[in-house]
């Protein structure tokens, strides 16, 4: 029964996780266009970067697997995306240079789109494994019955 409550606690922090990397891709989508922020630059792109959250990133992992506990993952942080700003020539733009060009956010949409339908689907199967952790529990209390 532990090792079915960490996988179901695993799957939750992963849920969350995802959640978190929907946001943000939506976030970068609503900003593709925004060419002057609070700072006066343009929108940078943003990224989540994901833990275990056993604090090793792979040695305790492997070691909780083989052990049959599952670890979790959580959000370590958000980071900006340090790639250049793309250039757009936009001579009437109120944000436009001396040479007529228009510094514009780092965000690729398609890209967002590819990391927001893969974010849905992790959470998805997320959904999916712990509905199935449940199932085998109930399973399990009508046999012991």
């Amino acid at each position: 029964m532990a090792t079915l409550l960490g996988a179901i606690n695993a799957s939750a922090s992963a849920l969350d996780a995802q959640r978190a990397r929907m946001e943000v891709a939506v976030s970068n989508m609503a900003n593709a266009e925004s060419t002057r922020g609070a700072n006066g630059e343009p929108y940078r792109r943003r990224d989540v970067v994901f833990e275990s959250t056993s604090g090793d990133p792979f040695g305790q992992a492997m070691g909780a697997a083989s052990s049959g506990n599952a670890d979790g993952v959580r959000v370590a942080a958000v980071i900006e995306d340090q790639t250049p700003f793309k250039k757009r020539y936009g001579p009437c733009h109120t944000d436009a240079d001396a040479e007529g060009f228009v510094l514009v956010p780092n965000v690729d949409v398609p890209e967002e789109m590819v990391n927001l339908l893969s974010a849905a689907r992790g959470y998805q199967a997320k959904l999916t494994a712990i509905g199935l952790i449940r199932e085998t529990v109930q399973k399990a209390r009508e046999l012991a019955e």
